[in-house]
């Protein structure tokens, strides 16, 4: 280590290699008090024991929220599935009945067997929907022109 800086005196604190001629802004991971690189994956410095502190880019937030959103675009969503518009909206139709049945035994309670009769018609019903919208959007499917 005498080779690195040699007749240099040194506080027991300080790194034993010389650092380089730039501010920790310019590092990638710096301590701002003591100006020493951070470790991989360290939360606090090795050199004076101060937290990391963690830098938060909105912009990258704002941009990975913005690139979510173009996911849930109607087109996005129709080249995702590879349907054609009337059979995605059957198909959508289709899931919010199946929801909707769900949604029936949740909400309301059994007390009499009239009532555990009644949720049970409801749930048939939305099932029903729900199959009737998957039967169109199957029916609605385009067939794809065969190559030659």
């Amino acid at each position: 280590m005498s080779e690195v800086m040699p007749n240099t005196p040194r506080e027991f604190w300080s790194p034993p290699v010389a650092q380089p001629e730039q501010t920790p802004n310019q590092l990638a991971g710096a301590c701002a008090d003591c100006a020493s690189e951070f470790m991989v994956g360290a939360r606090f410095c090795h050199v004076c024991g101060a937290a990391r502190k963690v830098e938060v880019s909105v912009e990258r937030d704002w941009a990975r929220l913005w690139a979510f959103l173009r996911l849930l675009e109607f087109h996005a969503i129709k080249a995702w599935f590879g349907l054609p518009t009337a059979s995605l909206v059957a198909f959508l139709m289709g899931i919010g009945c199946v929801l909707a049945a769900l949604a029936v035994g949740i909400i309301y309670s059994v007390q009499t067997l009239a009532d555990f009769q009644a949720i049970q018609l409801w749930r048939i019903e939305w099932l029903l929907a729900a199959l009737a919208a998957f039967v169109a959007g199957i029916l609605l499917k385009r067939a794809e022109p065969e190559e030659k």
